[in-house]
């Protein structure tokens, strides 16, 4: 380096070509070109030295079109082995980055009217298994070569690589410098050198005028594309009747766990209260198909992944009406298929539809009814079946039941496993709209299924304190026999 501080500067614009001391001395001579690109570079280097030789000295720059930028990009390594092989999702995403070839015109017509492939082949989901967006690529690069030996490829130092995807996302890595300081490059040559560079925007600020002009042609193209996505939807959505709640479950019964015996499925319904309705294609009850059991941890667990969809309305009878709105239950019941097409009852259980809407995942303790003595138990071992409910109603409040206290005194039960449910609730109605009117018009009716949910929240509250009562009984059983029976003692 020479005694005085060697600076440079340079403007670069998007995709601008500024030709390295390697790429002179190697495009000047016209036999060491090859292609197309190769003999437009040799012709403007010749204009370029008529003109007075290139401006720039150690800042030049690698265009999308540069043999570079191909080997740049598909030279990138995951890992730091030496003996690392890329994949082929690796040397797809390689290609997809230099893609620049236009879409068929097949694919863009293909796309409305056939926006699902319900039977992909092995090559279709390979070629469609990296994002398909065209990136265009810009290095600037820097030659950090001893001084007067510039044009050596080993010193060639990338300093700044801008992309720009069919999006038009721009991405400038590393990013301008701004208050940061300047970054810095170390060179291991003949001498240990510190180089440092900074990176600015230097783009003109857009005018008011072209701001405008930019955002009106915005506006055109999404109200353009608006109609474009309502054409394939379509305009037969419904809409509810003022009053009325619509209700969409998608529910997925997803395991059962703890049961005595293999091969389960479960059978469930939903029961709809007094101002519910459902549509009448609507099924309100389902079979799982049978699955055998795994062992996870201590538990035998059937993995069922069935699926299920619920569609109901509640309607506002009477806006006077202060009764407290009941919410739809779903009931079911775990059986077990063996060998010989013999069934056992494993336990019954319920629970409520969430009144919330949102994401809910819930696991639900179920009990099956048993009789005395060991023939029972026998029978059920050997030939099959068990004491059943005639009604399965009557694991919560009978659907027949209309008096006042219902009494389950010498009803013999036993604590089985449990199923666990993951629902999807939706819910549809107008008083969700920011209409006034329409708000005061359903307010009672929210207000009083809001009551249901502090009705909920009470029973939140019984089941927490039973999990803490089972949790102090599990506690006491852990504990030696010999503890229990001294502190029995003492007292």
């Amino acid at each position: 380096r020479p005694p005085e501080e060697e600076e440079e500067e340079a403007e670069v614009g998007w995709q601008e070509k500024l030709f390295s001391q390697f790429e002179v001395d190697l495009y000047q001579n016209e036999s060491a070109c090859q292609t197309p690109l190769d003999r437009q570079y040799h012709e403007e280097i010749l204009k370029l030295q008529k003109a007075g030789g290139r401006k720039n000295c150690r800042i030049f720059t690698y265009t999308d079109h540069d043999r570079f930028t191909n080997l740049e990009e598909h030279c990138q390594k995951v890992t730091d082995s030496d003996h690392e092989v890329p994949s082929y999702l690796a040397e797809r995403m390689a290609n997809v980055r230099r893609r620049r070839q236009d879409r068929r015109p097949i694919e863009a017509s293909s796309l409305k009217s056939k926006i699902i492939t319900w039977e992909p082949s092995e090559e279709f989901i390979k070629n469609n298994h990296v994002i398909n967006t065209p990136v265009q690529t810009m290095y600037i690069m820097g030659d950090l070569g001893p001084y007067g030996k510039l044009g050596h490829r080993e010193y060639e130092h990338v300093l700044c690589a801008i992309k720009v995807d069919g999006n038009g996302v721009i991405t400038v890595k590393p990013d301008f410098t701004g208050t940061k300081g300047a970054y810095r490059i170390e060179v291991d040559g003949e001498k240990r050198q510190l180089w440092k560079y900074t990176i600015e925007n230097a783009s003109v600020q857009v005018q008011p005028e072209e701001e405008e002009r930019e955002q009106r042609v915005f506006r055109d193209l999404y109200g353009r594309h608006k109609e474009y996505l309502s054409g394939l939807v379509g305009s037969e959505f419904e809409t509810t009747l003022p009053g009325t709640l619509r209700l969409f479950v998608n529910g997925e019964i997803v395991s059962a766990q703890g049961y005595e015996y293999d091969n389960l499925y479960v059978h469930f319904f939903v029961e709809l209260p007094n101002q519910w309705s459902s549509p009448a294609f609507q099924q309100l009850s389902g079979v799982t198909q049978t699955c055998a059991t795994k062992t996870v941890g201590w538990d035998n667990v059937a993995y069922f992944c069935y699926l299920f969809t619920l569609e109901m309305f509640f309607t506002q009878a009477d806006e006077s009406e202060d009764s407290l709105p009941q919410w739809p239950v779903l009931y079911f019941e775990v059986l077990s298929l063996d060998f010989w097409q013999r069934y056992r009852v494993e336990g019954y259980g319920s629970l409520v539809l969430p009144a919330s809407p949102g994401l809910h995942t819930l696991t639900i303790p179920t009990w099956r009814p048993v009789e005395l003595g060991t023939v029972a138990e026998l029978r059920r071992f050997f030939i099959g079946g068990s004491p059943e409910l005639e009604d399965i109603t009557y694991v919560r409040i009978p659907s027949t039941f209309k008096g006042e206290r219902l009494s389950r005194f010498g009803f013999r039960t036993k604590t089985t496993g449990s199923v666990t449910f993951r629902l999807y609730c939706l819910q549809q109605s107008k008083a969700f709209m920011e209409t006034s009117a329409l708000r005061q018009r359903m307010q009672s009716v929210l207000d009083r299924l809001g009551g249901f949910s502090q009705q909920s929240s009470v029973y939140s509250v019984l089941e927490a304190f039973q999990r803490a009562r089972r949790r102090m009984q599990e506690a006491r059983e852990s504990l030696p026999q010999d503890l229990i029976s001294t502190s029995a003692s003492a007292v």
